[in-house]
């Protein structure tokens, strides 16, 4: 079938992308879903930092390619072995694929499931399939999903089935943003009642972080980015305390805020210097996480005998170290309990022509989640 989508043929070009335009609408050709594989209709779509860090080169990958992760959509039709969905069914995306399987997969831990991580490296869908294509020429898939598009065809663990009284806007958000970043406070921090916490980066990954440790119940949840219009975001979430990233001050204030520092300094930038200042506001004992995604070269010098004598844990998360069909079922819950007012992030709606200039309002930093909405 013909659909079109959104191409990057050259990464790191310049900004602003309006202009220099990195990503071109173009019909492309979207070959049948084979075996465990589902075609989906794409209803919406966020712009994501993973999106961002293809465009500008900090994520290497394959050209041409389709991009977009953050999705949500309806199934148009199913490939043989697929028996759960049918046509009509609302489903999110999820930017990594489980084979269910792998050694990973078997122990509940589809993030790191490894033929998922070769296919997203690959950029083919799980079992090295590609269906894109255009004059003859094969395109490349974005992690599984490529989800700028009006169509895709992904394989069936890629997919989680969610209500239909769900939102498509509110839903995409789940694919990503939610699973990484409540995910991140929840299950890889394992935030605690009583907690204090500092959530450094506040894009759509750090605010769902701090979501996730408010539900966890943490009693001081202390907001950290280089933007005030960020951190006056943030008070209207209820963080207790705002601190930009760029006072020099800064760590001397989380500290006296929370008595020597947090009990988790959690990092959603993706910078070095985000993740030395979350290591440097936690406290002896504490645990610093990162689920941010910098630059393959970038490095992080850690001193390793404040490692020893602090009894300090650092841990990475990807994906929130979530299992996508339990977790994504209840984060919706609590959404719509209002634990997670996921809705509020959305800055902005968009049509797909407008792309590149919605890939400039996230590089500068004053945006939080905008949904590109296709019909």
């Amino acid at each position: 079938m013909k659909i079109h989508g959104a191409v990057l043929r050259k990464a790191a070009k310049p900004q602003p992308y309006a202009q220099s335009r990195p990503l071109e609408i173009e019909e492309f050709d979207l070959a049948p879903p084979g075996p465990r594989e589902v075609l989906v209709k794409i209803m919406a779509a966020s712009l994501c930092h993973s999106d961002l860090s293809t465009i500008n080169g900090d994520r290497r990958r394959q050209v041409p390619m389709v991009l977009g992760h953050e999705a949500a959509g309806v199934v148009v039709d199913t490939g043989p072995g697929v028996s759960d969905l049918r046509a009509g069914d609302h489903v999110v995306l999820v930017f990594s694929p489980s084979c269910g399987e792998c050694a990973a997969c078997k122990e509940g831990l589809p993030q790191r499931c490894e033929p998922g991580q070769q296919a997203n490296g690959a950029g083919t869908l799980l079992g090295g399939a590609i269906r894109l294509s255009q004059h003859g020429q094969l395109v490349y898939h974005h992690v599984g999903c490529s989800a700028f598009a009006t169509h895709a065809v992904v394989n069936r663990g890629s997919l989680v089935k969610v209500d239909d009284a769900l939102p498509f806007a509110h839903a995409a958000l789940f694919g990503c943003g939610v699973l990484t970043g409540v995910g991140a406070a929840l299950n890889t921090a394992k935030v605690f009642p009583g907690a204090s916490v500092a959530v450094v980066g506040l894009g759509g990954v750090g605010f769902n972080a701090m979501f996730g440790a408010q539900a966890a119940g943490a009693s001081q949840v202390i907001a950290v980015d280089l933007h005030d219009d960020k951190l006056e975001l943030a008070k209207t979430f209820g963080a207790t305390a705002t601190v930009n990233a760029s006072d020099p001050d800064a760590i001397a204030k989380v500290k006296a805020l929370t008595n020597g520092g947090v009990d988790f300094g959690l990092e959603m930038a993706g910078s070095v210097h985000a993740m030395e200042l979350a290591y440097r506001l936690t406290r002896r004992g504490g645990t610093t996480v990162t689920a941010g995604l910098p630059h393959p070269d970038a490095r992080w010098q850690l001193q390793h005998v404040n490692l020893t004598a602090e009894e300090r844990t650092v841990k990475g998360s990807y994906m929130g170290s979530c299992c996508p069909p339990r977790d994504m079922p209840r984060y919706i819950e609590m959404f719509r309990r209002g634990a997670l007012p996921v809705d509020r992030l959305m800055s902005d709606t968009l049509t797909l022509d407008r792309i590149n200039e919605g890939f400039d309002a996230l590089a500068s930093g004053h945006t939080v989640r905008q949904v590109i909405l296709f019909d």
